[in-house]
């Protein structure tokens, strides 16, 4: 049977977002499966120099705490396949290997995309004024490897989050969808909500004999 959907919240939802730190470009789709939730995406964009290709897909179960995670694609000539895996106890592993250190994590967070500050925005639900820690299963890049990264998030508006990160020694404002995706995270990530206005091409010059 599939899951409801939450009142007020459209769904599915689809975001495309510009990299401020690089040249790039990402974009994911938010939709409810059977088994809870799923975000499928795509970031494109050039690290070091090298031309970065990365798909990746989220599982989450119906209290939006994250089950799976596939990344694909390349980095440069280095071709990229990883699955994690979290069970009920919350025990995860990467492409097979036991992870201890993220035990108990209830989210994945994808390094190279804001896509994935969704799943605790969405799991917490936190009242305007509150905070509350989130620490995710943190897939790290350019190294993917997994480890625990101690987060806050704190609600400040309906949809405005101060966030926390390494400690409190990273800290932001994001700004955030109906449904939960991040739309203006300052200096890495932004929105794209409308195409921009088209540059008019410049006239021909004319070739009109002069009498």
């Amino acid at each position: 049977m599939r899951c409801s959907q939450p009142a007020g919240v459209p769904e599915p939802a689809a975001v495309v977002w510009r990299r401020l730190d690089l040249p790039g470009h990402d974009s994911a789709l938010l939709r409810a499966v059977r088994e809870g939730w799923r975000i499928d995406g795509v970031a494109v964009f050039s690290h070091e120099g090298r031309p970065c290709c990365l798909r990746y897909s989220v599982h989450a179960d119906d209290r939006w705490r994250t089950t799976s995670a596939r990344v694909t694609g390349w980095l440069g000539t280095q071709q990229i396949a990883l699955h994690l895996l979290a069970d009920a106890d919350c025990r995860w592993s990467l492409n097979g290997t036991p992870v201890p250190e993220v035990t108990g994590c209830l989210d994945v967070d994808l390094a190279f995309t804001p896509a994935t500050n969704l799943l605790p925005i969405r799991r917490l639900e936190l009242p305007i004024g509150s905070s509350q820690p989130a620490a995710a299963a943190w897939l790290t890049f350019p190294e993917l490897s997994l480890r625990r990264l101690d987060q806050a998030y704190g609600r400040r508006g309906a949809l405005e989050y101060a966030y926390e990160s390494l400690g409190g020694s990273f800290r932001t404002t994001l700004q955030v969808s109906p449904a939960g995706f991040v739309t203006d995270y300052p200096g890495l990530w932004a929105i794209l909500d409308e195409p921009p206005e088209p540059t008019a091409a410049p006239s021909p010059p004319s070739w009109r004999a002069v009498e």
